[in-house]
């Protein structure tokens, strides 16, 4: 029994440590703990990650009931007292995520540990620095809690593919975005050029933020061509924002797809936390383990 319960919390590197050990889990509490809060492809992660989840989606519907006058007017303190316990909470988990982690430097710096810091911090500057006439805008800080709800995507599969793609193909929605940027320039000065201030255009960069918005298919209404030639002009950005609205779209797909087909055709060993590629292989081909 001890054994199944070891084998389903520790995470490869513990199960590496437990083997290479004649089989007796040598393990700190640090290394434990890691494995809890870091791994959640683990039996006691699961648990952690889907605990962690439910607290953090509370969390941000307690903020969101908080910012509504009469709600707040009638179980503000009520709302007061959930805030300070979720914030308690996260800062307990901050803690120990520090204390757990193998370079805490790194984690603290990371982005989900920067996002963990913001979603503490504005409580703690409210009580610093109360509220008065002179420093009222320090409440606006209350609103970065919600940044407690990016916490969630460490630990969704769906949001971890997308980054994966997004990382792969940045250089070429970076080329993309470029090539966007040089249009509606271009298109911005020829409108400048052609309509003239006296129809509301009355720089290159007013008329940049018309080819933006006409070309994203936004189409505010705030300014509009009044000539032939600028009418004329508008209709040829239109139909170039609709061809262009699907480039981002086909590449962030491509990636995902390869993203997909590369996770089913990959496979980690469970001892050595080697990955190997092969569909048919049934044994490591480093440690010999069966997979």
């Amino acid at each position: 029994m001890a054994r199944n319960f070891w084998d389903r919390t520790l995470n490869p590197e513990m199960q590496m440590t437990h083997v290479q050990n004649g089989g007796r889990p040598v393990c700190g509490w640090r290394l434990c703990l890691r494995g809890i809060m870091f791994d959640s492809e683990t039996f006691a992660g699961r648990r952690f990650a889907l605990v962690l989840i439910f607290t953090i989606i509370l969390s941000v519907l307690t903020v969101m009931l908080d910012s509504v006058d009469a709600v707040r007017k009638t179980h503000g303190d009520l709302l007061y007292g959930i805030e300070w316990f979720f914030t308690l909470v996260f800062t307990l988990e901050y803690i120990l995520r520090l204390v757990c982690a193998e370079r805490r430097l790194r984690y603290a710096t990371s982005f989900f540990g920067i996002v963990d810091l913001l979603a503490i911090v504005p409580t703690y500057v409210d009580v610093l620095l109360p509220g008065s006439h002179y420093l009222v805008v320090i409440r606006i800080l209350r609103v970065l809690r919600v940044f407690r709800v990016l916490k969630l995507v460490q630990y969704l599969n769906a949001a971890q593919l997308m980054v994966r793609a997004i990382q792969t193909s940045y250089r070429k929605v970076a080329v993309f975005l470029v090539t966007v940027m040089t249009t509606v320039v271009v298109l911005g000065s020829l409108m400048y050029v052609i309509e003239t201030p006296d129809n509301g255009f009355t720089s290159i960069p007013r008329s940049i933020y018309w080819a933006i918005v006409t070309l994203t298919t936004v189409g505010y209404g705030d300014i509009s061509p009044k000539t032939a030639p600028g009418q004329l002009l508008a209709i040829v950005v239109m139909l170039l924002g609709f061809s262009i609205i699907a480039v981002p779209s086909s590449i962030l797909s491509v990636e995902i797809f390869q993203a997909v087909q590369g996770r089913a055709g990959t496979r980690s060993c469970a001892v050595c936390n080697a990955v190997t590629r092969e569909p048919d292989a049934k044994f490591c081909q480093f440690c010999g383990t069966e997979l």
